[in-house]
């Protein structure tokens, strides 16, 4: 029954943006309004129910206990975003017809940053004028770290579905 469209809307609407074509090491990005990932769930499967159909998988990269990277605090410099040992939290959603790994922008982040890495997430064209700014080089280097965060959580999935398989023909 995912996807349905509820008589409720939400007062702010999903912040989402997916590239197109799917299958990247990011797919796009969705920023919570809130610290309650939770709450904000129904929201995003219903956007994401028409591009990939009925939601049967979530899986994220981190966990209650963490917190997320403060992509503020770095003063948008050139440095690589968490290296005060946070990594860029990823979200793989699976549907029916498809599936997309998103970067997942901790809610306190900047406007002019958000709005940036929704942009830089999904592989959208921003013009030339911007690529030489800060918000816009501290957005890539976050995409850029996401995308090596979900390639070796992607090898490292793959890994243990092949160890699973190897123990089940035992």
């Amino acid at each position: 029954m995912n996807g349905l469209t509820s008589a409720l809307r939400c007062a702010s609407p999903v912040r989402i943006v997916l590239a197109t074509p799917l299958g990247g090491d990011i797919d796009g990005a969705w920023w919570p309004h809130t610290g309650s990932v939770a709450a904000e769930l129904p929201g995003l499967i219903e956007a994401l129910h028409k591009p990939l159909g009925e939601i049967v998988d979530m899986r994220i990269n981190w966990s209650a206990n963490e917190g997320p990277p403060d992509l503020n605090s770095m003063g948008y410099t050139s440095s690589m975003p968490g290296s005060r040992g946070k990594r860029q939290r990823l979200m793989v959603v699976s549907g029916r017809n498809g599936c997309a790994k998103l970067l997942v922008i901790p809610h306190m982040t900047a406007p002019a940053l958000g709005l940036m890495l929704l942009r830089r997430a999904a592989a959208m064209h921003i013009p030339d004028g911007q690529q030489t700014t800060q918000v816009f080089l501290t957005a890539d280097s976050v995409v850029r770290a996401a995308q090596v965060e979900s390639a070796s959580w992607a090898t490292q999935a793959a890994e243990r579905s092949r160890s699973r398989k190897r123990l089940r023909e035992v």
